[in-house]
């Protein structure tokens, strides 16, 4: 006959597998949903200061300073398996230096139940947008979007960009005000 720590561990593995088995029916049944929405991004105020970075050398680099409006609804985003969303706002763009550049801005978790109708205006950027040299002043076309990851509770984790985007340029001269 079976012991007692025998029927146990059947027990124990049979529920492990019918566990695993429904966690993949949940990662089934959203993984082929469409995860894109509309976001519209604007920028406020631009400008870029040559000042030294201290972190890295004692070299001057551009610092751009870029405020800027945001609004998007996320609210369709939510079902049974997301349990929040970790949104960003990146800015890309080319120089001479460096083919591709990518620099987070600003960033924000939303949680299952919070409001996710974001309606932002005159948002300082989060982060410092520094470039490695002198490639922000002048430049023509650097571009905001819009992206976020899905936190599920169960399946992959999907990096999901915003239908729109927004392009600006910095201004030919440095500034030497305060912002």
């Amino acid at each position: 006959m079976h012991s007692v720590f025998g029927r146990g561990n059947a027990m124990a593995a049979y529920t492990l597998s019918v566990l695993a088995g429904l966690t993949f029916c949940c990662f089934l049944s959203t993984v082929f949903l469409d995860y894109r929405t509309p976001a519209t991004i604007n920028t406020r105020q631009v400008v870029v200061k040559s000042i030294p970075d201290y972190s890295a050398s004692r070299e001057k680099n551009d610092l751009g300073y870029v405020t800027f409006d945001l609004k998007t609804d996320l609210t369709h985003l939510f079902n049974w398996n997301v349990k929040q969303l970790f949104l960003y706002v990146t800015a890309e763009y080319q120089t001479p230096s460096n083919e591709f550049n990518q620099v987070v801005l600003w960033d924000k978790i939303i949680l299952r139940g919070e409001n996710a109708v974001i309606d932002l205006k005159n948002i300082h950027a989060k982060y410092y947008f520094w470039d490695d040299g002198n490639g922000l002043r002048g430049h023509k076309n650097v571009t905001l979007t819009l992206s976020w990851n899905i936190i599920p509770n169960a399946g992959l984790l999907p990096n999901v960009g915003a239908i729109g985007s927004h392009s600006f340029s910095f201004p030919p001269e440095y500034t030497t005000s305060r912002v």
